[in-house]
């Protein structure tokens, strides 16, 4: 039995090559999991009825038109070619961080998502582009609907290394100005920075009418303090460190990051914004599935 590449361990799945390969491995072993794409409805909306003919496909009969009418009618569609969405990409230094050698660390995990994430959109034609920060905009990609953008997009985020800071603000203010119609704005980051500037943000692309999601990422070795009795912990953006006993810090440590998790889910739900908590061990077909079928529950 073949094993599916989206439901294997992401680590594992980088191993079989570069970024596109495996961002290609993953989106074709999700999509041939579905019996129907829960995407379908990002690019597609519903136009009128029209009476059936033989040979018309039996899943677009309207059932409730036949229980009011007797008669049989099909839902036509029409595609939506206006959709734009922009992947916005912390590549900050704490996105750098692994806590063991055997994961992907949170940027490279965040890398082959965003590439899954904009082939899926891509093949529904729906255009799409990329933003990448750190304590600056690093890389700004205009969203297109050409399949070949894809190896655009790709060729940039291969390029993209570690940074410095984190100003995810004025990334995200960036997408104001590049989705001037209704769109979608994809946040990818391990949020490590002032939640409330960013919330008014996001709030802000929301009350433009765009649909707005957040992947927030993180290594397993973030959810609990590990370590020996006494050791130095550095940050990586700022440099600031200091030593401290993990055993005598673990229960508030894992308090305060459950809370975290927890406010910034309440506090993006309850604007509209759909939030999802991604460890780097996660199969990407799980996150695809998961995004997926919360974004066709939204429209």
């Amino acid at each position: 039995m073949i094993q599916r590449p989206d439901l294997l361990d992401p680590y594992e799945v980088a191993q079989l090559g570069g970024i596109e390969l495996v961002a290609r491995a993953v989106v074709e072993g999700f999509l041939a999991g579905l019996h129907r794409s829960p995407f379908r409805g990002f690019s597609v909306e519903f136009a009128e009825h029209r009476p059936y003919q033989p040979g018309d496909e039996l899943r677009y009969l309207d059932w409730k038109m036949l229980a009011r009418s007797d008669r049989l009618f099909v839902k036509q569609y029409e595609e939506e070619t206006n959709l734009r969405a922009m992947l916005v990409l912390d590549v900050s230094a704490s996105m750098d961080w692994v806590g063991d050698s055997g994961r992907l660390s949170k940027l490279e995990y965040a890398k082959r998502l965003v590439a899954a994430l904009s082939l899926i959109m891509l093949r529904q034609r729906d255009a799409t582009g990329l933003i990448a920060y750190d304590d600056g905009v690093r890389e700004v990609i205009r969203a297109r609907a050409r399949s070949r953008h894809w190896w655009t997009l790709m060729s940039k985020v291969n390029a993209l290394t570690p940074g410095g800071g984190t100003a995810a603000e004025p990334a995200l203010r960036k997408v104001t100005d590049l989705l001037r119609r209704r769109g979608l704005a994809i946040l990818v980051s391990d949020l490590l920075f002032d939640r409330q500037l960013v919330l008014r943000t996001l709030q802000y692309l929301r009350h433009r009418g765009h649909q707005v999601m957040v992947f927030h990422i993180m290594d397993p070795g973030e959810l609990d303090l590990e370590g020996p009795a006494e050791a130095r912990f550095q940050d990586p953006e700022t440099g600031v460190s200091m030593v401290a006993r993990p055993r005598e810090l673990r229960a508030a440590y894992g308090s305060t990051v459950r809370r975290t998790i927890e406010t910034w889910r309440s506090a993006c739900r309850g604007r509209g914004i759909d939030y999802h908590h991604v460890l780097t061990t996660t199969p990407f077909g799980y996150v695809l599935r998961r995004a997926a079928a919360r974004r066709s529950r939204l429209g």
